[in-house]
């Protein structure tokens, strides 16, 4: 029996060029969460090209594609579409100059600065090719392009459009994501890979004075910098030194002049955790020392908490990841690494979560690896790398999207490609 996967990827060379052309475009044209209409329709007109059963509109923008091929297990491949509100500024000869008009009127550039279009372009090659090889593999391929990833929303609204009656049962579902390391590269990560992310605002509430009788006042930007001090204690001094977590006040808004002490304050803060015990005492603690600051401060009425997004934490079920590692070591050789713990997160994991099935998720690089290699000589990674959402962060073409769909080709063949005649 020939190895699945080298059968499959025999056929990456014919693929390239369209690949390569769908990450351009998709980079070009860049569309933001639940707007992503023109990504969509591309994703389901290349499903339907390579014979998919195609279903669009899942949760606004969503699009599942199905390719039975016999008796096996059902392998669902997710890749997210959306952009970003960034101004583009890498300089390339495809770079976005989208822009789109707000809620407020107001223009908004548009960019592809985390990768999506790396992911999209890497899913259609690795359907074309499932697709096109259907003698090396038994199963069900099932390729699922979700929109509102940045937003935290997508993987939900296409679970209340009906997701799980709307695609057969996966056995496991998997993904990957375009990460600064070097183009090439590909990491698993058993357990805990991406933080929980839960944005917040808190407003709290003073009493306005003349700048000039701060007696007559309660002052709420006094008391938001006490309350900003006061929560780089959270992590310090209330979380043991070997549990992770990060805690950010992005934004602190207050006041309309300088000779005004005015009647509140909005902060809004950023919580990344790994655990739900971890989640649960670090935002249970930012509402005791904001409600401890206020009632300190004499303010006149209870502190108002908003939840503004949560992201579940990534955590990778141990047997489908020792499968993806092992079938990565197999083909990637050398290129195949055990990936650090990320700050970053995803809704992702809502996905199996709504079926009930387990799932893995793993990087892959996208950085010019001579790049890459100069600047860890010289000790500047951090300076010279532009990270995901950076304005200047844009993968290179290849390796990137080669190993993107040799990755996903290969992961979902650990299962598929077992039942191969």
């Amino acid at each position: 029996m020939s190895d699945p996967a080298r059968t499959v990827l025999a056929g990456l060379d014919a693929v390239r060029s369209d690949v390569e052309d769908l990450y351009r475009d998709l980079h070009r044209n860049p569309e933001l969460g639940l707007r992503e209409h023109r990504t969509a329709k591309k994703a389901a007109d290349a499903l339907r090209e390579s014979g998919y059963d195609v279903t669009e509109g899942v949760g606004g923008t969503g699009v599942i594609g199905v390719l039975a091929n016999g008796d096996g297990p059902v392998v669902m491949v997710r890749a997210d579409m959306d952009a970003l509100p960034v101004r583009e500024r890498t300089g390339l000869p495809y770079a976005s100059t989208a822009t789109v008009t707000d809620g407020d009127g107001r223009e908004q550039p548009v960019m592809h600065a985390c990768g999506h279009d790396v992911h999209v372009a890497s899913l259609v090659g690795s359907a074309r090719l499932m697709a096109e090889s259907r003698d090396a593999w038994r199963g069900t391929f099932v390729a699922l392009f979700q929109p509102s990833e940045e937003n935290g929303d997508g993987a939900d609204a296409m679970i209340g459009d009906g997701l799980t009656d709307r695609s057969p049962r996966p056995d496991v579902v998997l993904a990957q994501h375009v990460l600064p390391y070097p183009a090439g590269y590909v990491g698993t990560r058993a357990g805990s890979f991406l933080s929980a992310a839960d944005s917040l605002r808190v407003t709290v509430h003073g009493r306005g004075a003349h700048g000039s009788a701060p007696q007559a006042s309660v002052d709420p930007v006094v008391i938001a910098a006490s309350i900003v001090v006061r929560l780089q204690t959270v992590v310090s001094r209330e979380l043991a030194a070997t549990t992770p977590a990060v805690v950010t006040v992005g934004s602190i808004h207050a006041g309309s002049g300088p000779n005004v002490i005015p009647d509140r304050a909005v902060l809004e803060l950023n919580v990344r955790t790994y655990d739900d015990a971890t989640r649960t005492q670090v935002l249970d603690a930012i509402k005791r020392i904001v409600r401890a600051e206020c009632e300190a401060s004499r303010s006149p009425e209870e502190p108002e908490f908003e939840r503004l997004s949560s992201f579940p934490p990534t955590v990778n079920d141990e047997e489908p990841t020792r499968r993806v590692a092992e079938a990565f070591t197999a083909y990637f050789g050398d290129d195949a690494h055990t990936v650090e713990l990320q700050t970053a997160s995803e809704d992702m994991s809502e996905l199996p979560q709504a079926f009930g099935v387990p799932f893995t998720y793993w990087a892959i690089g996208g950085i010019d690896p001579e790049r890459y290699a100069e600047a860890a000589r010289d000790g500047t990674v951090a300076q010279d790398i532009p990270v995901n959402h950076s304005a200047a962060f844009a993968p290179v073409v290849q390796p990137t999207l080669d190993t993107g769909v040799s990755a996903l080709t290969v992961a979902a063949l650990a299962w598929l490609g077992d039942r191969a005649a």
